[in-house]
């Protein structure tokens, strides 16, 4: 026969006083809190890494830049997948790599200079030129929508987390997924349209067909991988609304072939 003492033992152990479970909550609400904290201060920290690599070319790693702008081409659902690695192993989203960003940067500038010669513009047409597509379509067009899609996801497409560390989507990976649409609509828009140039700003609705469908094909493409993008993040609901934007692209595309040339528009804009 077991003694009495082990048998009361055992029972006063199971009890706790409100005082010991208030402690308790306590404690464990405190914990929850700190991981919370160090969660957000591993995202702040994205900023201080990303701004100390650009000032060191050796820490920047251009062959991973110049493969996942490959394979957002080919396969961008690939390049999402180390997504979670970068994750796993940084606790954060976003890249802390400004490789990525600053070769973009350098493929405008080249696509500017090709643009601007093939034009005849004078030299202060052209440092015009690079200065409009860096700091307006790339700086300033990212910035908008980045912050645009990270408030919007974060007001409206957080999962409700009892359980789990409360986390967030990061402004500097709305930035990321940004530019990672941004990769093939500049392939699109800005090489492919170059090789066609006679043909996209030529009269008749076969060239306007043309042209139109090379920015239907490129818009759809941003689309599809900012969805990609969003969706890759666990803790998101309802991330098929960034594709709801393309029947509205698709309905612009087909009034357009009844009213204007979009090629013809933008080169207007730019070059006349």
């Amino acid at each position: 026969m077991l003694p009495f003492s082990r048998l009361s033992g055992t029972s006063n152990n199971a009890y706790q006083s409100p005082l010991e479970t208030d402690r308790d909550s306590s404690v464990t609400s405190g914990s929850t809190r700190g991981r919370i904290r160090r969660s957000r201060s591993g995202h702040g920290s994205t900023f201080g890494t990303y701004f100390r690599r650009m000032t060191s070319l050796p820490q920047m790693d251009f062959e991973l830049a110049l493969w996942q702008m490959a394979y957002l081409v080919i396969s961008p659902r690939r390049v999402y997948r180390n997504v979670y690695y970068n994750k796993q192993t940084k606790n954060h989203w976003a890249r802390d790599d400004p490789a990525f960003h600053i070769l973009i940067a350098l493929c405008m500038c080249v696509a500017a200079i090709v643009y601007g010669i093939a034009y005849s513009e004078s030299v202060l047409g052209t440092l015009h030129l690079i200065a409009y597509t860096l700091l307006i379509e790339f700086l300033g067009t990212g910035l908008m929508i980045a912050t645009t899609a990270w408030f919007f996801t974060n007001q409206f497409m957080l999962q409700q987390q009892v359980h789990a560390v409360e986390q967030s989507v990061e402004w500097m990976y709305s930035f990321d997924v940004h530019c990672n649409a941004f990769v093939p609509f500049f392939l699109i828009t800005y090489v492919v349209q170059f090789f066609f140039l006679r043909i996209v700003l030529a009269d008749g609705l076969i060239c306007r067909l043309f042209s139109n469908t090379i920015y239907f094909v490129a818009l759809n493409y941003y689309w599809y991988i900012t969805f990609l993008g969003y969706n890759a993040l666990p803790f998101l609901k309802n991330t098929i609304v960034f594709l709801y934007p393309i029947g509205l692209t698709m309905l612009l595309f087909v009034i357009s072939l009844f009213t204007f040339n979009i090629s013809k528009a933008i080169f207007a804009l730019y070059f006349e």
